[in-house]
């Protein structure tokens, strides 16, 4: 470490103690904030109280009486309290897992932890200084070389937060590539809860979205073909998509690019083990949710969004987050840097394609690991277990009295039943008996009560299968 002496008392942690913020060990640095520690903050900033350090926010904006919080516990009482609410939940673990919409629960093999895990990726995670990230640039470069050949696209970023904000971006992109102010037209069959992103972002920009209906649980190509005009910005389709169904997307991209829209195709990465890739059918912008890459389910995050497309410039010069290219440095090694830097923390705001503000990077780093754990081989066989045993369950699911397959659509891990009763209560009682069954679609659609969408990855057994029908016949 030459000259430089590391000091745990150091608020920075290198050279020699700082005595503006005494502390008495190390640790107490990301445990406590004491009086002291107060009084000697305040002054450095030149108040005298933390009343006067609030004083700029008007009165009755502030809150004027004290909190109801009990009273402080022990480390022993809070660790104590925290296990019995963590207890309460049922997680995957705790419950064998038919639950999908975007998150999935698939197998990670260890090494992703054990490489994700590593101190100079778990806290590295951001390379706002190029030439000290080496590391990082080559691990977000590898991720973005994986999702290329994922995609079948030219280009990939990394910095997007899931799949709807990804989705969201790409409309971003396809206003700028276009330069139109028409409709955006996306497929009820599209994620609820992205179309809601969608309409949030639009809500102040100088587009309409227009959701097309899919009564039949897929989108018609001959309404996409009705639907366009001029003036269309993008159409938005998914495959597989809400229900667990395959769209007809070649056509729907037909139908896009006649007029001059973008065609934007949201995909599940696991089934491009068994499908034709986003860039193979013709998209111009692939978007998806990655948790299924290697991510844990997390109790809904954070996740990874994917966003690749097509390398003309004009798609290039308005895609949002980061971009790492590779060079050689003055000595004619290989290298990394930052390029072609689209984030307002890099460029002025009115020139940014975007507001993301944050890298996804350890989350591309367990996308990329995974992928290259599992090889092309590997995620075909993934794909083609998932395949097998959703067709399995659904078969045995529809065998229960009242129960048929409510689209008859092909598929590859997902599908929707119809299902007689209550569903929200149906699936109360599986999960008393140890089942998450599935996400019941009326919660977004209030048309489709009886609907049931039901996933199974390869990580289901024939005997977890047989055991949910069972269960759901009695």
């Amino acid at each position: 470490m030459g000259t430089d002496r590391l000091s745990p008392l150091s608020p920075w942690g290198r050279g020699e103690p700082d005595q503006t913020f005494p502390r008495e060990n190390s640790v107490s640095a990301y445990l406590l904030n004491t009086p002291d520690d107060q009084k000697a903050m305040l002054a450095r900033i030149g108040v005298k109280s933390v009343e006067d350090l609030f004083s700029p926010i008007p009165a009755d904006l502030r809150l004027n009486r004290p909190l109801d919080i009990p009273p402080a516990m022990s480390e022993q009482e809070l660790t104590r309290h925290l296990q019995r609410l963590a207890g309460r939940n049922r997680s995957a673990a705790d419950a064998v897992c038919f639950l999908g919409g975007g998150a999935y629960d698939h197998f990670i093999p260890s090494v992703v932890d054990a490489v994700a895990g590593r101190g100079e990726f778990y806290t590295a995670y951001t390379p706002y200084q190029a030439e000290a990230s080496q590391g990082t640039l080559q691990a977000v470069f590898e991720y973005q070389t994986l999702m290329c050949q994922l995609t079948g696209l030219d280009v990939a970023n990394a910095s997007l937060y899931e799949g709807g904000s990804a989705t969201a971006e790409a409309m971003l992109m396809s206003l700028g590539v276009t330069g139109r102010t028409g409709d955006v037209l996306v497929a009820e069959s599209v994620h609820p809860e992205y179309r809601q992103v969608l309409e949030t972002y639009a809500a102040n920009l100088d587009c309409r979205i227009v959701t097309l209906p899919t009564p039949d649980g897929f989108l018609n190509p001959d309404d996409v073909a009705k639907a366009v005009n001029d003036t269309t910005v993008c159409v938005i389709a998914q495959s597989p998509n809400f229900f667990g169904h395959l769209e007809e997307m070649q056509a729907i991209g037909n139908a896009a690019r006649k007029v001059g829209a973008v065609f934007v195709a949201s995909f599940d990465p696991i089934s491009v083990g068994v499908l034709k890739r986003p860039g193979d059918y013709g998209a111009d912008i692939a978007v998806a949710e990655g948790q299924g890459l290697g991510v844990p389910l997390g109790y809904g995050g954070p996740y990874l969004g994917i966003l690749a497309c097509r390398g003309e410039q004009k798609y290039l010069r308005k895609i949002p987050g980061r971009l790492v290219g590779q060079t050689v440095d003055r000595h004619g090694k290989r290298c990394w840097v930052l390029t072609l830097q689209p984030r307002e923390q890099h460029i002025a705001r009115q020139r940014a394609t975007s507001n993301i503000c944050t890298n996804q990077g350890l989350l591309a780093l367990r996308a990329a690991v995974y992928l290259t754990a599992l090889g092309p081989q590997g995620l075909r066989e993934t794909a083609d277990l998932c395949l097998r045993k959703a067709h399995y369950a659904a078969e045995q699911l529809a065998k229960v009295p009242g129960v048929k397959l409510k689209f008859p659509r092909p598929f590859v891990k997902e599908f929707t039943l119809s299902v007689p009763g209550d569903v929200n209560a149906l699936l109360a009682k599986l999960r008393g008996q140890g089942y998450h069954a599935g996400l019941p679609l009326g919660r977004w659609y209030s048309d489709m009560a009886d609907g049931l969408t039901v996933a199974v990855t390869e990580k289901r057994t024939r005997a977890e299968i047989d055991g949910l029908a069972a269960a759901m016949k009695a």
